[in-house]
């Protein structure tokens, strides 16, 4: 009786309603990886508004069912509901079960915040009556599902169908139906992209509730329940974040602020990216006592195409895409521009050197092992990281010229021109160094590392097609072969054994700065590259991290599952020498399933070789 008098009293004291706030929806822009599984989302917080007569009426149902059974009965609460939940508390000696209307929750959604107090809930109760006063309950429904949130960043059920099932709300089944209103209980237990098995459940209780109110035959729900459940796969990680701020400012060059929705096709794969960025956060866990901090990881195909991308440990902490954005010493990681111009110049990789004392000008480069090694060969000098020789190299084939070679193959960055250039005190970023090793990997083909394949409106309406631009050679033979037999003499027996894949063949560099304070490794198979930087972002050393130490570490063990997912090929030859460049012939790789220093710094030094 307390109940219903409560009621009463409510129902003759409602105050007057507020204006309903407005739904500022801008459009969203939806990336989507190589294999349409959602990467992020940006714009429009909202999806369209909800039309019920275009839904099916199963959809509406479950939400009723599941949510509140009784909505087309009650005016804005439901006493009934209200005396079940105080029964069932009084049982339990705790609140157990909710007692919010549908009509309860719009009014607190549009008015009111979530707190637990008597004042905020006496308020949803008096805003709920006035609701129902105002508008009929078609509307009141219709609201409801267009502002609820659905996790995932899905605000509305338009918003929602699209995220989680790819299609529009009016096309929703029924066992879609019962999933997406059974999120609302807990949009993060529930999700059924991150919680499959939990939403199933959640989604069978939906089912069993819309029996019990006559919406659907027993029979439906077990049609429903027997069929496979299609979910849009999403980023587990919030590392793919990083790809999809770069190619947030790309997107507004390229077709402006959209006024409609529109879709960005990349070339992400979700599942590398996923490897990328759980291998990234295991290998610097192991490496914690050797002050290592950050890490970025780029991988990109024999055309350019950015496969993953972690910028970072730590996206929720700060957005800083160090993969991109950061320039760093690339260290000896820069020692084959030096290699290749002298290679270029007519050096031969059994061409004898000596690692021995050496000055040019005021400055003297020294290797990371005491001592010098006499007579070798260019081949071993490479294996072994021997600046000596790198630094002799540079200064006979001209500074310069290295410059030019490293410009050619992918470096964008202003590149200095000093004695200790040959040894990797040019500013560089993960993504440029990717971009240039992949002429390495491809048969010599300069490639511009891209994210964007093409940007639709949700109707089809394509805005924007990347076009492939004709195969630009830019190394030939036998320079080109030559330098990857040297790299790969680098993981066969020099600083780079650590990166060893039994059955690939592969090629790379180690790279490590002054103090220790960057440590890389840059390596690649037959159209496939994968370049690692670690370091901290406070510039200060790390504990004796080298480039084939904790990188190679972690190179190894993204490629030993990135291998797997790409058709196992050489690294091309390349060309003949003095003959016409063919196209390149490097397929695509991924399985679709699945600015100079005013004085001369300090210069690298390099990895000891490891065994």
């Amino acid at each position: 009786m307390i109940v219903f008098a409560a009621a009463a009293s409510l129902l003759a004291g409602a105050p007057e309603l507020p204006r309903l706030p407005e739904i500022r929806r801008d459009p969203q822009v939806t990336y989507v990886d190589r294999s349409g599984a959602m990467l992020g989302v940006r714009g429009g917080r909202y999806g369209p508004p909800v039309d019920l007569a275009k839904l099916p009426p199963h959809v509406p149902a479950a939400f009723i069912a599941i949510e509140d059974r009784r909505f087309y009965e009650h005016t804005g609460f439901d006493p009934v509901g209200i005396g079940r939940a105080i029964i069932a508390g009084v049982s339990e000696g705790r609140a157990t079960q909710g007692a919010s209307t549908i009509t309860q929750q719009l009014a607190r959604n549009l008015f009111l915040t979530s707190d637990r107090t008597v004042e905020r809930k006496a308020m949803e109760l008096l805003y709920a009556v006035q609701l129902e006063r105002t508008y009929s309950k078609r509307q009141i429904l219709a609201l409801y599902l267009s502002r609820v949130y659905f996790g995932g960043g899905a605000y509305g059920l338009e918003a929602a169908s699209q995220r989680y099932f790819n299609k529009p709300a009016a096309r929703l089944t029924i066992q879609e139906a019962a999933t997406l209103a059974g999120v609302l209980k807990s949009p993060t237990n529930y999700n059924p992209a991150e919680q499959p098995q939990r939403a199933a459940q959640r989604a069978a209780l939906v089912l069993n509730a819309m029996v019990e109110i006559g919406a659907i035959t027993p029979a439906q729900r077990a049609k429903a329940s027997a069929r496979p459940l299609k979910v849009a796969p999403s980023a587990s990680s919030a590392s793919a974040q990083y790809f999809v701020d770069w190619l947030d400012g790309q997107r507004r060059q390229l077709v402006g602020q959209p006024k409609q929705d529109v879709v960005v096709e990349t070339t992400l794969d979700l599942g590398l990216e996923s490897v990328a960025a759980a291998t990234t956060s295991s290998v610097l866990a192991r490496h914690q006592a050797q002050q290592v901090s950050q890490a970025a990881l780029v991988a990109v195909d024999g055309q350019g195409r950015v496969r993953a991308m972690v910028g970072g440990v730590d996206y929720a902490k700060g957005p800083f895409n160090r993969a991109v954005t950061a320039k760093r010493q690339a260290g000896s990681a820069w020692k084959p521009f030096v290699y290749l111009a002298a290679l270029e110049a007519g050096r031969v990789p059994d061409m004898p050197v000596v690692d021995e004392p050496l000055t040019i000008g005021t400055w003297s480069p020294r290797n990371y092992n005491e001592g010098y090694l006499g007579p070798i060969t260019l081949q071993v000098a490479l294996a072994q990281s021997i600046n000596t020789v790198a630094a002799r190299l540079a200064d006979e084939v001209g500074r310069p010229n290295v410059a030019a070679a490293a410009h050619r193959v992918g470096i964008v960055s202003t590149i200095n021109t000093d004695p200790a250039m040959a040894l990797g005190t040019t500013l560089v970023s993960p993504l440029e160094m990717a971009q240039a090793y992949a002429t390495f990997s491809n048969g010599g083909y300069r490639v511009s590392a891209y994210g964007i394949e093409r940007i639709r409106t949700t109707g089809g309406t394509v805005l924007y097609q990347r076009k492939a631009a004709a195969p630009q050679p830019v190394v030939a033979n036998p320079p080109l072969s030559d330098l990857n037999l040297m790299l790969r003499t680098v993981i066969v027996s020099g600083t780079g054994t650590r990166a060893a894949i039994p059955g690939y063949d592969l090629a790379g560099k180690t790279g490590t700065t002054s103090d220790y304070k960057d440590a890389w490794f840059a390596g690649y198979t037959g159209g496939f590259t994968t370049v690692v930087w670690m370091g901290r972002d406070d510039g200060a050393p790390m504990g004796r991290v080298t480039g084939g130490g904790a990188p190679a570490e972690l190179w190894r063990s993204f490629m030993s599952v990135a291998l797997k997912r790409v058709p196992k090929q050489p690294i091309p030859v390349g060309p003949p020498a003095a003959a016409p460049l063919p196209p390149p012939p490097i397929a695509d790789p991924i399985d679709a399933l699945v600015p100079p220093a005013a004085d001369t710094p300090e210069p690298p030094v390099e990895d000891p070789p490891i065994g």
